[in-house]
């Protein structure tokens, strides 16, 4: 059976003689490791960690104040938060969702003219890209009669001006290279994304 450390005759006392005074100080209330029941205006610092409650003048429980939380309380605290974040997040994709669309159909239609975007950009950037390829097979060829290409010992020096165009040449080749990988890996993201909507456009209107 848990032990008071302060009688309750003297808990009320000292509510009521906070009331006579006109006052509403706080009043604690907690229990040890042991199981010992205290009372008090003021927590002592070994107890800190613990839970306590909050009594008004009459006695009654107003408040609860969390003790120190163990390392597994407050992963499984904040696990919580982020699963209640994902629920609200998702909530409101749905709701997007249902609101931009009536039908799978029409995400399809979305669907295939982002699609055509992006080829677009592909198909414009393959365009370019052979040009510059075509542009850099007859810079290397004009190289091809300088040293150092050239075999001939009595051939010119290759100018400065030649070597910027091939080497700003091949860097514009790498970089519209780039460009059209990330075209293509763009789209293939965009249609997993409209897939994945699709799929939850059906689980949330029941379709098959």
């Amino acid at each position: 059976m848990l032990k008071t450390a302060i009688t309750t005759g003297f808990l009320i006392a000292l509510a009521s003689s906070a009331a006579l005074a006109g006052e509403r100080d706080r009043v604690y209330k907690w229990v040890d490791e042991d199981g010992q029941i205290y009372y008090g205006d003021s927590i002592p610092p070994e107890y800190s960690d613990l839970p306590k409650q909050v009594l008004n003048e009459h006695a009654v429980t107003v408040d609860h104040l969390e003790g120190r939380k163990t390392e597994e309380q407050m992963l499984a605290e904040q696990k919580a938060r982020e699963l209640e974040t994902q629920k609200e997040l998702q909530r409101r994709a749905d709701q997007a969702l249902l609101a931009t669309y009536l039908s799978v159909e029409e995400i399809v239609m979305h669907r295939d003219r982002r699609i055509e975007l992006f080829q677009a950009q592909s198909r414009v950037t393959e365009l370019y890209l052979r040009n510059l390829e075509r542009r850099l097979s007859k810079l290397k060829r004009e190289a091809a009669r300088y040293r150092p290409y050239s075999e001939d010992p009595d051939a010119p020096l290759i100018s400065q001006d030649l070597v910027a165009d091939i080497n700003e040449t091949k860097a514009t080749i790498a970089r519209h290279e780039k460009n059209l990988q990330k075209f293509r890996d763009d789209e293939r993201q965009m249609v997993a994304r409209f897939e994945g909507d699709i799929n939850r456009f059906k689980a949330l209107k029941g379709l098959d």
